[in-house]
């Protein structure tokens, strides 16, 4: 993690939605993952960076992520600071939704981005690998965000720091730098 992040750094938070409360996505993971991203919200609305918000707007109708569900809303604490843009996307990548997010991060002047939400080893890690090949410079705070124990093909459960480990070795050093918010927050400073 450099010292300082550059002025052209937004975060992005992804699909950070208050279905992911509903219980049959299963056992979590990170139960620090919405104050680290609430942390994160803030201080980067402090420093006049762009903050992006994502949604999750499933086209399944029994999903708690679908447009009429009550789960559609962004968790309340996200209405505490202004987004400079919100993103509906209906698919796992944020820079596939409306309004276009490399559109926008382009015209807005940002080369870097830090990406927090939920979940991390799908829309997260998604989104990282989509931006790292855009060229963006890609910093995931993994403990700002947070996923679900997972059932393999083979019948093996995966639990959710499993898969936050593997997301993390998958884009460490290939799509992204893997940081703590710890970490973003102390080059915010910087």
């Amino acid at each position: 993690m450099p010292t300082s992040l550059p002025a052209d750094t937004a975060l992005v938070v992804v699909d950070v939605q208050s279905g992911f409360d509903d219980p049959t996505w299963g056992r979590r993971n990170n139960p620090a993952c919405d104050d680290n991203i609430a942390r994160l919200i803030k201080a980067f609305s402090r420093s006049g960076r762009p903050v992006v918000y994502v949604r999750h707007d499933s086209r399944d109708p029994s999903s708690p992520l679908h447009p009429a569900s009550e789960g559609n809303a962004l968790k309340p604490y996200l209405g505490e600071h202004r987004p400079d843009v919100v993103i509906s996307k209906s698919v796992n990548s944020s820079f596939h939704g409306s309004p276009d997010l490399h559109e926008w991060l382009t015209r807005a002047g940002v080369t870097g981005v830090v990406i927090a939400g939920i979940t991390t080893n799908h829309c997260c890690e998604t989104t990282a690998r989509v931006g790292g090949n855009l060229g963006y410079t890609v910093h995931f705070a993994l403990d700002a965000t947070h996923t679900f124990d997972r059932e393999s093909p083979d019948g093996t459960l995966l639990t959710a720091d499993e898969l936050s480990r593997a997301t993390a070795t998958n884009l460490h050093g290939e799509f992204a730098t893997v940081v703590t918010t710890e970490e973003v927050l102390s080059a915010l400073r910087g």
